[in-house]
């Protein structure tokens, strides 16, 4: 009777030894952190770039999942916000809420990310933006939990003014106050703040300013824009756009034969070669466009040793995905190196270094990342601006270039530290918006 007893008191600790290791064991493998991914995948904004990052950080997202970071299993969930202001702060409220993610990562759209960030904010939620570049997402919010590496929308609108400037007397024959340009943007936060960009760098340049107008991205007609534009005859058109206004502004300028003598655009739509030339066919020719620049246009010679073989892997991944295209889009490398950088730098020290992945340990982590220039395949540095400065949470280092397509191929021209080649300016003669 004794051993029978003896026997089960014996059968019943092991079992429960067992049920302990069980539970240990299912402890150690639910150390995951869950990211909720959110993209424009309709709409739109699909078209215009959007789908491009989300297959980017996908990519890198991907092969974490893989190997997991620190012990940690990596799992994303994605969401579609449609295009859409309202659908993009639903998808994130039930992220956090329902699906219980640790953070918020992606985001196109600028207009989508204002009320996001602050949405992330409040609900104490790390939130990681790859993409959307308006400086109204972080001016003077002095929010604790939202990190942009990405370069923001006043240094595009800069940017390509000073290129404008610094080649107007050799390319164009003229002093800056003697170039007229003309500036035109959707008016969203993005093309907003953007045109901003372009206003200040104008007056500092001493540019003759001839037109300066906002419209829908949705307008289903832009000819009144185009008659203004013609009234004014500007040298130069600085364009901040998604897809399809982008084509829609320039087949209508097409019809009513505006002449110029550049085109300048922003990022967005502009860095979507493929949807260029299917709208615009051969008049893509020549455009300009301003981004952070192509992962696979960098200099990988000044650039962090580790990277260009990463760089290599993205490429091969996403020509996988999208086999044939005559350029692979910035966009594409902008989220994957945005989330890599997140992968390789914050995530590891939160972990190793505060204890996990919870929001204050994720932002001490990003606070403490410094990368100098070549430390990403974007070529800048990383170094984020902190509480109570006017952009906390921006990345101080980050820069865009100025790129011109040409046969196919798109080159950097600008600034000469990163160019590949002279820009060519004016437009040839003979193109369809030559004003020579």
């Amino acid at each position: 009777m004794r051993a029978r007893k003896a026997a089960r008191l014996l059968r019943g600790l092991m079992v429960a030894i067992a049920a302990t290791g069980l539970a240990v064991s299912a402890e150690a493998q639910e150390k995951k952190l869950k990211i909720g991914v959110i993209y424009d995948l309709t709409g739109p904004l699909a078209g215009g770039g959007s789908e491009l990052q989300y297959t980017g950080a996908k990519i890198m997202l991907d092969q974490y999942g893989k190997t997991g970071v620190e012990g940690y299993k990596i799992e994303a969930i994605y969401a579609d916000a449609q295009s859409k202001p309202d659908v993009a702060i639903n998808e994130a409220v039930r992220l956090i809420e329902q699906e219980k993610v640790d953070m918020l990562l992606g985001f196109f759209s600028s207009a989508q990310c204002v009320p996001v960030a602050a949405r992330a904010e409040q609900a104490k939620k790390f939130m990681w933006i790859t993409t959307c570049i308006s400086s109204a997402v972080l001016a003077d919010k002095n929010y604790k939990y939202i990190f942009r590496p990405q370069a923001s929308g006043d240094q595009f609108g800069m940017m390509t003014m000073d290129f404008i400037a610094q080649n107007a007397k050799e390319k164009f024959g003229k002093e800056p106050k003697d170039l007229r340009v003309a500036i035109i943007h959707e008016d969203g936060a993005y093309g907003v703040d953007v045109s901003k960009g372009n206003e200040a760098g104008a007056k500092k340049a001493g540019f003759n300013v001839v037109l300066k107008e906002g419209y829908s991205a949705t307008a289903p007609d832009l000819s009144a824009l185009v008659t203004k534009l013609k009234r004014a005859k500007p040298d130069v058109v600085f364009h901040t756009g998604y897809n399809p206004d982008i084509t829609l502004l320039l087949r209508q300028a097409r019809e009513q034969g505006l002449k110029f003598g550049a085109l300048v655009g922003h990022g967005a739509g502009y860095g979507v070669y493929e949807k260029l030339k299917e709208g615009l066919g051969s008049d893509v020719n020549y455009v300009f466009n301003t981004d952070p620049i192509s992962i696979w246009l960098a200099n990988q010679k000044s650039m962090d040793a580790k990277l260009p073989p990463v760089i290599k892997m993205v490429g091969e991944e996403f020509d996988k995905v999208k086999p044939g295209v005559a350029i692979r889009s910035a966009h594409v490398g902008m989220a994957a190196s945005n989330t890599y950088v997140f992968m390789t730098e914050v995530l590891p020290r939160a972990i190793k270094k505060y204890g996990g992945v919870d929001p204050d340990a994720l932002r001490k982590a990003a606070l403490e990342v410094d990368l100098p220039e070549g430390g990403t395949m974007l070529g800048f540095g990383v170094k984020f601006y902190g509480e109570g400065t006017p952009m906390a949470g921006q990345n101080e280092r980050s820069f865009p270039v100025v790129i011109q397509y040409i046969d196919d191929k798109s080159y950097v021209v600008w600034p000469k530290s990163q160019a590949q080649r002279e820009a060519v300016l004016p437009l040839p003669k003979g193109t369809t918006y030559a004003n020579q």
